[in-house]
């Protein structure tokens, strides 16, 4: 740009000496760089022919004080008004007297003024290799005209000033000044002049007359660089101080911060300097060897802690936990197993939990009523379907956890073809039917199913399980039985991504609806889907490695009042049921009793009868 600003400079102030200033002496050429240089010239029919005279002795007069020699300048002319005409390339004339002679020959089209179709052509015909531009040598157009273009000039012209070519703008007597500007290159300036008639085209030189042959403008100008001014033979432009870059007003500098841009490797904080930066880690981290990545300060693997049993790392911190089946103490450091800190009364077996404990049985048995005893009684014959969350929260080895749950509550239940029956359904953002309640008629044949079941992954829709359940896995097609207890039991880990109201209120009318939740479950969602009373049909833990222990403790027995046919089925070990039993039994005792007291009477009256007549 520098070398396209210098060549234009001297052929615009080299015009003006020509025409202002008489010759004293031989005349001296300015030596420039290289420079490809084309006249664009207005020939419309606004252009009066000594108008155009003018013009033409403007160009001669101009390349009259160049640098023709073969490595030098290399001049052409295109004269444009509706149509373009190319008089000659820059290929065309070797020597000054050829271009003279061309200038001459001109003929004026004397039509409109076209003066966007003539910078395209120059872009795309007069600056080609075909035509004489050469490689690396400042392309410059210079565009004289003297009314409004009729086509789009601001477009054409910034693809051509995209492409390298530096544009400087003539205007004379009605030209528009907007267009000029729209034409040029920057800064506008130094690029486009406007001059009342023909006869002063020269002045347009006149400013840059001083600025021709290495007049150092960073001396003896106001160049308002911020840090450093570079001088070139007509011109300047500004520079910057190691780690600054300039700024779109080519004079002020700014700090370049490749921390603001995006440009290091730092992993978590970057700090920027002078066209450099350094990393540093946030808190609790420290930075590697690499200077760029962090490492997390474990002080658990450090063994910089307190903790009894479990050491839980953060970034430069710790918090300590306890082992399933004991509880943090108040200091939050030790434990304890509050099995062996109460008196809990289990029969069988006693197990913690972070906050409490509860009792089980060994297997084969249940837990009664108490939750403390245990008993051999089954459930009632039921129609069980279980549905269970497969969405990706869960994760894989938590799943088969799922599994083990599923078949600890077939471990308690009397499966058989006219016991109770089974069916499993898998749900994530859809829903799967893993087997139907007529499908299986061993809780063994059941166990390997469940274990068989593939994780499904993806979302939580709760809702659509529900509807799922309602619909299809509790009708006769998929094996529900009339007059026998219909009992659901929705196993999730989280929060439903769809409304459970609806069908969780539809469930509830017609089955025994359990809640088992997990982790991050969310604990209204449950009570919403549980039938009452909530302390019966509710579990809750915060970990899948507790779920074993609900299972134990879940009893999925139905109560007469729970049957949902005209035929009331009882569980034979329920309290009620012995009572019934012995009332009944004692009735009987009695009626044998009494009828017994008469017939003795009866033997009686009839020895004594004996007795009389003999």
């Amino acid at each position: 740009m520098r070398q396209l600003c210098i060549c234009v400079s001297v052929l615009l102030a080299l015009a003006t000496m020509a025409v202002a200033r008489p010759n004293e002496g031989p005349e001296q050429k300015c030596k420039s760089g290289p420079v490809d240089l084309m006249f664009i010239i207005d020939s419309s029919r606004s252009v009066r022919p000594h108008e155009f005279e003018t013009m033409r002795k403007f160009m001669i007069d101009i390349i009259h004080t160049l640098d023709m020699e073969a490595n030098a300048t290399r001049v052409g002319v295109v004269q444009y008004s509706s149509q373009v005409q190319n008089e000659f390339s820059l290929k065309t004339h070797g020597k000054l007297q050829g271009m003279v002679k061309g200038i001459n020959e001109i003929v004026p089209l004397a039509q409109g003024t076209m003066t966007g179709l003539a910078i395209k052509y120059v872009m795309n015909h007069a600056f080609t290799a075909a035509e004489g531009d050469r490689p690396k040598v400042p392309n410059v157009a210079v565009i004289v005209t003297d009314g409004r273009p009729q086509d789009r000039v601001a477009e054409v012209a910034a693809e051509a000033r995209d492409k390298g070519i530096e544009i400087y703008a003539v205007g004379v007597a009605r030209a528009d000044m907007t267009s000029l500007r729209a034409m040029a290159s920057p800064p506008i300036e130094d690029h486009v002049f406007l001059v009342e008639s023909f006869d002063l085209i020269y002045q347009f030189g006149l400013q840059f007359q001083d600025k021709l042959c290495g007049m150092d403008l960073c001396l003896e100008s106001d160049h308002g660089c911020e840090h450093l001014c570079e001088s070139s033979p007509r011109s300047f432009h500004c520079l910057c101080l190691p780690g600054y870059t300039l700024n779109e007003d080519g004079k002020t500098c700014k700090v370049i911060d490749l921390c603001a841009e995006g440009k290091h490797d730092c992993e978590q904080i970057c700090i920027t300097s002078l066209g450099t930066f350094t990393c540093n880690c946030k808190t609790g981290y420290t930075l590697n060897n690499d200077k760029f990545t962090c490492t997390m300060i474990d002080l658990c693997a450090e063994g910089k802690h307190d903790c009894e049993q479990i050491c839980i790392p953060s970034p430069g911190a710790f918090t300590c936990d306890c082992s399933a089946g004991f509880k943090l103490h108040d200091d939050k450091k030790t434990c304890t197993n509050l099995c062996n800190t109460v008196e809990h009364g289990c029969e069988h077996q006693c197990i913690s939990t972070p906050d409490s404990y509860y009792c089980i049985c060994p297997e084969g048995q249940l837990l009664a009523e108490d939750g403390k005893g245990c008993r051999t009684c089954r459930s009632a014959n039921i129609d069980l379907v279980l549905l269970i969350d497969g969405s990706k929260s869960v994760r894989p080895q938590n799943f088969e956890l799922v599994k083990q749950f599923v078949n600890q509550v077939v471990d308690s239940l009397d499966v058989s073809a006219h016991g109770t029956q089974v069916g499993l359904v898998q749900y994530s953002s859809h829903v799967r039917t893993e087997f139907a309640l007529k499908m299986y008629e061993k809780a063994d044949d059941i166990k390997k199913a469940v274990m068989n079941v593939e994780y499904m992954e993806k979302g939580t829709m709760t809702g659509l399980a529900l509807k799922h359940m309602m619909e299809n896995s509790f009708s006769e097609a998929e094996g529900a039985r009339k007059n026998i207890p219909r009992v659901g039991l929705v196993f999730t880990d989280g929060r439903s991504q769809d409304d459970i109201t609806e069908w969780a209120k539809k469930a509830k009318e017609g089955i025994t609806m359990y809640a088992v939740g997990v982790g991050k479950a969310v604990e209204d969602e449950l009570r919403e889907i549980a039938s009452e009373p909530l302390d019966k049909h509710f579990f809750y833990t915060t970990d899948f490695t507790f779920i074993n222990q609900i299972a134990e403790n879940l009893k999925l027995n139905v109560c007469a009042e729970e049957s949902q046919g005209e035929i009331e089925v009882k569980d034979p070990c329920a309290c009620e049921s012995l009572v019934e039993f012995q009332q009944a039994t004692m009735s009987t005792l009695e009626q044998l009793k009494t009828k017994l007291a008469g017939m003795a009477a009866q033997l009686e009256d009839m020895e004594n009868q004996l007795l009389s007549q003999k």
